[in-house]
């Protein structure tokens, strides 16, 4: 059987002239061949996608207002920390000693002045008066009985039935007894003293702390700090305001300060206030500074009719400062805090932000004091700050800080913090 025989291909077939050479590529050269076409292309989408987020990621500039600061005069204050005092504080203590036997006022209360507080047992004290008048008595009879004495006597002289001795001596008695009624009269003073002083009367009026002592108790009296504490009163109309100033505040208020001019005016706030609604004045600076806090002391008056301020209370009290100056002033939340430095966002001739330092000054109407960093003409962010980027382009609009309808100088209120004060 005949076999065909399979032919092979790998053998190199000679070529001839009307047949040219058929070219083979190997298997990588196929595969580059389909590959760097591939990856050129995808390069080339890379660059591509990558130029379009490139244009894609630039924002336009961003909107804000922008306006010079607002010059008006305004009044500065000086801020000062401290608390109230009573005009006049009284300790109660009894005057003579005993046993109290009622207590006439309730604890807290306020209480008028001359009002009966405390009585002790008048008994002993009664029969002491009722001693001294009976000794009073005695003396006034003896006292009549040496002047009638002395009047008998007169009257025999011209028949020189007495001696002149005899006179002297009837004078003498008479004296003697003058000067025994009237220790007598002493006496009975005293011991009426005595009595009165069993029933406890308020010195002042004003309000009363609470009774140290029940009825039933011992109390010892006399002078001074000798006598038991009974109670405290303490005078609320007017109340004093107490503060401590620093010694740089101290000289800016003495060279501020008009020979003969009127007392500074002082307002008030509390903690839970959010205004300085209580006024008052200056009434009080102490003679000389304390050398180891370097602050002086110095105290406001205030009415009180209501008696609602009670010693003790913190408060923040501002003290108008001499006259008014020019300032200038832009919206408070304009000011931005980088670090531990206050800033203002501003805008040169090229729409470029620019930082700037500032130093700051009081709250006039919601508005902020500039004292330092800024000038008049310059261009301030005063919305649009978050999106504000120092070195960025923006695209500014013109605006304006409008300012009070109020024709009057403005007050400033003070800065928190701003002296370095202590309450008293």
């Amino acid at each position: 059987m005949n076999m065909i025989a399979p032919i092979d291909t790998t053998q190199n077939v000679v070529p001839d002239a009307s047949h040219p050479p058929v070219k083979r590529w190997t298997r990588w050269q196929k595969r580059t061949a389909i590959i760097v076409p591939i990856a050129i292309a995808g390069v080339i989408g890379v660059k591509l996608f990558d130029h379009s987020d490139a244009v894609a990621a630039a924002p336009p500039p961003a909107p804000v207002t922008i306006a010079t600061p607002l010059v008006r005069e305004i009044s500065e204050w000086d801020d000062y920390v401290g608390r109230f005092a009573p005009s006049r504080t009284v300790e109660v203590r009894p005057r003579v000693a005993g046993e109290v036997t009622g207590v006439h006022f309730r604890d807290g209360e306020v209480v008028k002045q001359g009002q009966l507080l405390f009585t002790i047992d008048s008994r002993p004290f009664a029969a002491a008066l009722a001693e001294a008048r009976a000794n009073e008595a005695s003396a006034q009879s003896a006292l009549v009985l040496a002047r009638n004495d002395l009047g008998r006597a007169t009257r025999l002289i011209a028949d020189d039935a007495v001696s002149a001795g005899e006179i002297d001596a009837l004078r003498g008695k008479l004296q003697a007894a003058q000067a025994a009624l009237a220790a007598a009269q002493a006496r009975v003073r005293a011991r009426a003293l005595d009595v009165s002083f069993t029933q406890i009367r308020a010195p002042i009026g004003g309000r009363i702390s609470d009774r140290r002592v029940d009825p039933g108790n011992q109390v010892a009296g006399g002078e001074g700090t000798g006598g038991t504490v009974l109670t405290t009163i303490n005078a609320l109309d007017p109340i004093y305001f107490t503060f401590d100033g620093s010694e740089a505040l101290f000289l800016k208020t003495q060279r501020a300060r008009q020979p003969g001019a009127a007392a500074p005016a002082v307002e008030i706030q509390l903690q839970d206030e959010t205004s300085h609604r209580w006024k008052g004045k200056l009434d009080f600076t102490d003679n000389g500074l304390d050398t180891h806090s370097g602050t002086i002391r110095g105290r406001a008056v205030l009415a009180n009719p209501g008696l609602f301020l009670t010693p003790g209370m913190f408060g923040n009290m501002r003290l108008a400062s001499a006259g008014t100056k020019p300032a200038l002033l832009v919206p408070d939340d304009a000011v931005q805090t980088d670090q531990a430095r206050k800033i203002l966002l501003t805008v040169d001739a090229n729409n470029v932000v620019t930082p700037k330092p500032v130093m700051l000054g009081a709250v006039v109407d919601g508005m902020r004091v500039i004292r330092s960093g800024v000038g008049p003409t310059d261009r301030i962010i005063i919305k649009g700050t978050q999106m504000a980027m120092p070195g960025a382009k923006v695209a500014p609009t013109v605006g304006k800080i409008v300012a009070s309808a109020d024709t009057a100088a403005p007050t400033a209120q003070p800065i928190a913090g701003e002296a370095t004060l202590s309450g008293h």
